[in-house]
């Protein structure tokens, strides 16, 4: 809200001073739209991805590859719920969640990489701290593309994340190993992509 005050005693704005007050009006509206158009939040994003998952499909036959999904998701969500991300949206067999903090994204990757292998089952996930853009429950931006991108690089059960998470977590107790410059498909410049050591869960 915003007090604006114009001369006089008494303002209607249906007549006298009516240019003032709608000018005003028009002002108050404007600016709300300007902030609801550039509402953005910093946040990690984490994308997890199921290794060789059509071809597991082909070979499990529908019911028991969905058996094995669903034990999948709800391995994602639990730990999801234990280290207090959210999930933002989930495609057949990946997912995208937010955290507001890379290390408990840093954790909970670690921890669903190894609970999945228990299934049988391998992910790749990637890891990217950066301004995101607020759209209801969704989220956009280059930041939300630049995670896709590096999980887009993880190997096999590996968890990979950008020069930028690692050095947000600095101090902490998790290692990475230096996986080198990627050039991001889609993202400006070059990027250091490091590996979380299997332990930081």
């Amino acid at each position: 809200a915003k007090y604006v005050g114009l001369p006089g005693s008494d303002h209607y704005p249906w007549f006298g001073d009516v240019d003032s007050v709608v000018k005003e009006i028009e002002r108050f509206a404007r600016d709300l739209a300007e902030e609801a158009a550039f509402d953005r939040v910093l946040t990690t994003v984490l994308f997890t991805d199921l290794v060789g998952a059509t071809e597991r499909a082909a070979a499990l036959g529908d019911r028991e590859w969905r058996k094995l999904l669903d034990a999948h998701h709800s391995i994602v969500r639990a730990n999801l719920a234990r280290f207090r991300g959210r999930e933002i949206d989930t495609a057949g067999d990946g997912f995208l969640a937010s955290f507001d903090g890379p290390a408990r994204a840093i954790r909970c990757a670690t921890a669903v990489a190894a609970a999945v292998r228990e299934l049988g089952l391998e992910i790749r996930a990637g890891l990217h701290t950066g301004e995101c853009e607020l759209m209801g429950d969704k989220l956009g931006g280059i930041a939300v593309h630049t995670g896709a991108r590096v999980a887009a690089h993880a190997q096999p059960s590996e968890v990979l994340v950008s020069n930028t998470v690692k050095d947000l977590v600095a101090g902490s107790d998790i290692r990475f190993e230096d996986r080198g410059a990627a050039a991001l498909k889609g993202v400006p410049g070059e990027w250091r992509l490091y590996a979380v050591q299997a332990d930081a869960g």
